[in-house]
Formats: structure tokens, C-alpha cells, sequence
């Protein structure tokens, strides 16, 4: 793997970056942020088994691992196919709300269609006890933990290794696969692609513009930016847009059309670009589709399910389980 100098983003500041991403969030703020959240994700919970499995189908093998390394605590979920394998491979990232027990579902219908597949979320080593947070990663080698782990297991084909992810799982894996060549494949669901644009937006109601406000702070606070100036710059290492160039995998981005959490000219923007560039990009927009709507409406979650298997099919070809 081909080393890549480590940038800031939301999801990865260096030791320099300094002090406030080690200290938690109070009660309060917590909450103004699930508030925040829950109002731009709207009412609906998302159901992670809408189109997926609810049980593990047969011959499907599972099982769970924590991995630490170091300040950095994995919590692993892993599934394969029956068969002797090498079997192509997917990372599989959760959305921000979630956590890799969620993607059960996701997992087992990849499975079954002959992927080993695994999906991760982090927690840090903060104030002596391992915690979730925006920022889990502190080094390089931290970004790629989840995928060398996936990628070393004695029955993946480590030629073929794709990354999924939905909204902040999305970022993931298009930050990763610009810092992973050998990565072959990437599906981003609904991912926010440029911060700076995402928080210019006009937004005429007035409880998203304050949703907005206090994210927008949260995320200014964390990033601990001394001036407007290095807030920007942290912006744009986070975002996929600013990193397309390094980006040689091929894309397939899903947007619902109607996502009022991250509009769908977030990935409009980035596909364009991509296809600037002469990579191979395709942009599925999704007629009705609300933030996570493959997780709530079971229409439009079929639709790019289907996308997502092809996609996958036609850039790892994998051996059907047996």
C-alpha cells in the first residue's frame, strides 16, 4: 500500500490538531445534537432490516470481534459465505447514528450474494476509557486498521476489496479508497461531499437553519480552528470533493432526491468531477427518496439494493456461494 500523507477532517485530526476533540461533549450539548439530528432525519427511525435479513440465512457464517490497537478500540462484524473461498471482499460502514450491529442485516444479504464481508466502528481511548467520537483517527495507520484487518483474513482475495458506507459510513469510504488504491469498488450512499457548501445551503425553514447553527458549531469546536481561516481548511480536507483527485477507484453514489439532511447536489457536485477527471462514476438518484431511505422506504431501498449488488458484481465478480 502506498504510504499518503495523513489530512484533518471531521472524522480524522492529527495529535496536533489539539486538545478539544479529547474531551467530551456535556449532557446538554449531547442533546441538542440528537435533537438536531432526529429533526433532520425527520421522525421515522430507520429499520437496518427493511430489505435485509433479519435472520442469518443458511450457511452463512457470522461472528463478532474487538480488536485494540493501541487508542484505538475496532468493533468488528464480520460474515462469509459457505465455500472454500478466496472470496471477494467489502468494508462496510455504518451511517453516524449507527453502529456496525446495525449493518447485520447488510451483511448477511452481501453474504449470501459470495462476500466476505465486515463492517467496523470505532471508539477512542479518551480520558481513560474507550469512547465513541467524530474523531477516531489520530494516524494513517488508524485510517486503514478496519480495512488491513479485513484485507488480511486467510480467505479474502485481497484484489478484490471494496468499501460501502451510508451517510457519514459514505465520507468513510470515499476518504479511504482516496488514501487505498487497491481498493476496486466504492458505494456511497447520501454522503456529504463538500462541508463548506453543506453548511452554506440556504435553508428557508427556520428549525434546520438552527439545527444547522448548532452542528456547524459543534463541528467548529471539534475541529478546534483557531480562526474562520483553519475551520475552512479542516472543511476541506473532510471533504470527498477536495480529495477526488486521488480517488481511482470506480463510484457509484446513491442520493435520495427529496434528502433534506445532505441535498442531492452533494454528490451531483462530486460525480461531475469524478467524470472530469476520467474516472468511472455513476450517480443513481432516487426518485422520492429521503435521508436513509434505504433503511425506511422499502421501494426505493429495493431499487438501490439492486444497484449496489451490480455494481459490486461487475467490479469484483464474485463466486456465487455454494
Amino acid at each position: 500500500m502506498k504510504n499518503a500523507r495523513l489530512g484533518m477532517h471531521p472524522l480524522l485530526v492529527p495529535h496536533s490538531v489539539g486538545r478539544l476533540a479529547m474531551r467530551s461533549l456535556s449532557a446538554y450539548r449531547w442533546l441538542g445534537l440528537m435533537i438536531c439530528t432526529q429533526f433532520l432525519l425527520a421522525c421515522q427511525l430507520p429499520n437496518h432490516h427493511l430489505i435485509h435479513p433479519r435472520e442469518v440465512p443458511t450457511q452463512i457464517q457470522t461472528w463478532v470481534e474487538d480488536v485494540v490497537q493501541g487508542p484505538l478500540a475496532i468493533h468488528l462484524e464480520w460474515a462469509r459465505p459457505a465455500g472454500s473461498g478466496p472470496f471477494p471482499a467489502v468494508l462496510v460502514h455504518p451511517d453516524g447514528g449507527s453502529t456496525a450491529v446495525k449493518m447485520r442485516g447488510v451483511l448477511w444479504d452481501l453474504a449470501s450474494h459470495g462476500y466476505l464481508v465486515v463492517a467496523a466502528d470505532y471508539r477512542r481511548l479518551l480520558r481513560g476509557k474507550y469512547r465513541r467520537t467524530l474523531f477516531p483517527w489520530r494516524a494513517m495507520a488508524e485510517v486503514t486498521a478496519a480495512l488491513e484487518l479485513l484485507r488480511s483474513h486467510p480467505l479474502v482475495d485481497a484484489h478484490r476489496l471494496a468499501a460501502l458506507g451510508f451517510s457519514q459510513g459514505g465520507v468513510f469510504s470515499l476518504l479511504m479508497a482516496a488514501r487505498v488504491p487497491e481498493i476496486k469498488a466504492v458505494v456511497a450512499y447520501y454522503p456529504v461531499t463538500d462541508f463548506a457548501q453543506w453548511f452554506a445551503y440556504h435553508r428557508p425553514n427556520p428549525l434546520q437553519r438552527l439545527a444547522f447553527w448548532v452542528i456547524r458549531w459543534h463541528f467548529r469546536r471539534q475541529s478546534e480552528a483557531r480562526n474562520e481561516a483553519e475551520f475552512q481548511a479542516v472543511l476541506r480536507q473532510a471533504s470527498p470533493l477536495s480529495q477526488a483527485e486521488n480517488i481511482v477507484a470506480p463510484v457509484l453514489l446513491i442520493h435520495g432526491e427529496r434528502d433534506g439532511a445532505a441535498p442531492v447536489e452533494e454528490s451531483q457536485r462530486l460525480a461531475a468531477h469524478l467524470a472530469t477527471l476520467g474516472r468511472e462514476v455513476e450517480l443513481l438518484v432516487i426518485e422520492g427518496g429521503l435521508h436513509v431511505f434505504n433503511f425506511k422506504q422499502p421501494e426505493q431501498a429495493t431499487r438501490a439494493w439492486q444497484a449496489t449488488l451490480q455494481w459490486l458484481a461487475r467490479h469484483l465478480r464474485p463466486r456465487q456461494a455454494q
